[in-house]
């Protein structure tokens, strides 16, 4: 009876180690979370970024963090994320240009969207203004195409860097249209709206948080705008869709911000998150500042996010055969 007896003590204490070791395995987050955007301090996806780790921190009951790894298309902020543990504590928040856009024309990116990746939740949207320098003599983008089909090459176009959505959707542009420009690569969209207000640039296609500003401010002239309907802030421009150019009417929005994190993630703590994320964007305080930078607060689940990629990337890569860009 004795030795029965330590068999079941040795057995209890077993089996409770076993259950604590599991709770607390389970107890996702217990330390600070941190979110790597592959901008800038101050562009628009860093901007979303800390918008929404303002709310977290209260429904998640951790310190989440915003860390900026700007360079190399991206991928210095996703290659930083794959190469730490999948724990649910290091996450990527990327944009349409190397989330979508950029997988389906490279060949050069070192890893797989839709395989190395777990994908958290589609968080918010926004879409760009087609923008030209003052004194460009057109008013719209029939004008614009018309102007520089009878000059080739003469007009300079600014982006956000080789490879960035602003760069990918200007080739686009230039590639069914027949035109030729030439391209002028920046750091950012703000770098593109400072161009362009100084004249230096003659096209580009910044973001509408960074150019509407600038826009009713009159020094710089919005000829139309992405997305299915006009923006509140710029009602008297039209979309893509309505400035008569038959080839471009099916453009639909600008950008995604989708947070990612390393293939292999806990199911409970991506849940954990897509649940938060999605608790963050139906709060009227997050949805009214992002509306008021031109952003669109946005829910999704972790599947919907993967098939909205995939079904992107899928479309852009159809359309890279037929672009004609060259990545250094």
């Amino acid at each position: 009876m004795k030795l029965m007896s330590v068999f079941r003590f040795i057995f209890a204490t077993v089996l409770g180690c076993a259950l604590l070791t599991g709770a607390h395995a389970q107890q996702y987050p217990s330390r600070p979370i941190k979110i790597l955007v592959g901008y800038g301090a101050g562009g628009p996806a860093d901007t979303v970024a800390r918008i929404y780790a303002e709310k977290l921190q209260g429904i998640l009951n951790t310190p989440v963090l915003v860390e900026n790894k700007p360079g190399a298309f991206e991928q210095l902020a996703a290659q930083t994320v794959l190469s730490g543990p999948p724990d649910g504590y290091t996450l990527w928040l990327g944009t349409a240009g190397a989330l979508t856009m950029g997988p389906g024309v490279r060949s050069d990116i070192p890893y797989d969207i839709l395989k190395n990746f777990t994908h958290v939740a589609r968080i918010a949207e926004v879409n760009a203004v087609l923008s030209v320098k003052n004194d460009l003599p057109v008013n719209s983008l029939a004008e614009l195409i018309s102007y520089a089909k009878a000059r080739p090459n003469q007009l300079f176009f600014a982006t956000a860097g080789m490879g960035a959505g602003n760069h990918l959707l200007t080739e686009y542009i230039m590639n069914v249209t027949g035109i030729k420009m030439t391209h002028v690569p920046y750091k950012s969209d703000a770098d593109v709206v400072r161009e362009l207000a100084a004249g230096t640039v003659d096209f580009g296609i910044p973001v509408s948080s960074q150019v509407v500003p600038f826009i009713n401010d009159r020094k710089v002239k919005a000829i139309a705008v992405t997305g299915q309907s006009r923006m509140k802030t710029l009602p008297n421009t039209p979309t893509v869709g309505e400035a008569g150019v038959e080839s471009l009417k099916s453009m639909g929005v600008y950008s995604i911000y989708g947070l990612l994190g390393p293939a292999g993630m806990p199911p409970a703590a991506a849940q954990t998150l897509n649940d938060a994320f999605n608790k963050a964007a139906k709060m009227p305080d997050l949805v009214q500042r992002l509306d008021g930078l031109n952003i669109k607060a946005t829910t999704s689940t972790s599947a919907e996010l993967r098939q909205y990629l995939e079904s992107e990337i899928s479309k852009w890569r159809d359309l890279g055969k037929t672009l004609n860009i060259k990545f250094n």
